[in-house]
């Protein structure tokens, strides 16, 4: 296989690193929870690129038919899941930041870290 024919993982790579960035980098929640899910975002793509196989169809057993190649639904299934979850996790961290806005009337982390070490 060649380098750059698998593109589907350097695309994961730099999806992964665009996210991992905003989640240190930045000191505003928000833009830390929109990190958060790209940095989720890449390992979905991840496991779905994993899970094609040349030649493969969906699978479904037919008579007379043998010596097939299936392709494994479990990942599709379990990256839905995930996706559920995610935006779950998401709208979880979105109604937190709002409470923090509510306490300390900022969501950028050094100045809340700031008061709450000045009080």
């Amino acid at each position: 296989m060649e380098l750059l024919g698998l593109y589907n993982y350097w695309v994961f790579a730099v999806v992964l690193m665009v996210g991992f960035y905003a989640v240190i980098a930045k000191p505003n929640l928000i833009k830390k929870l929109i990190g958060l899910s790209i940095f989720q975002s890449a390992v979905f793509l991840l496991y779905i690129t994993m899970d094609k196989v040349d030649g493969g169809t969906a699978p479904i057993i037919q008579k007379g038919m043998t010596d097939q190649v299936f392709s494994n639904p479990l990942p599709q299934v379990l990256i839905l899941t995930a996706i559920v979850v995610g935006i779950s996790t998401t709208a979880l961290g979105l109604a937190i930041v709002v409470r923090i806005q509510e306490s300390y009337d900022t969501i950028e982390e050094h100045e809340i870290q700031k008061l709450d070490l000045g009080s």
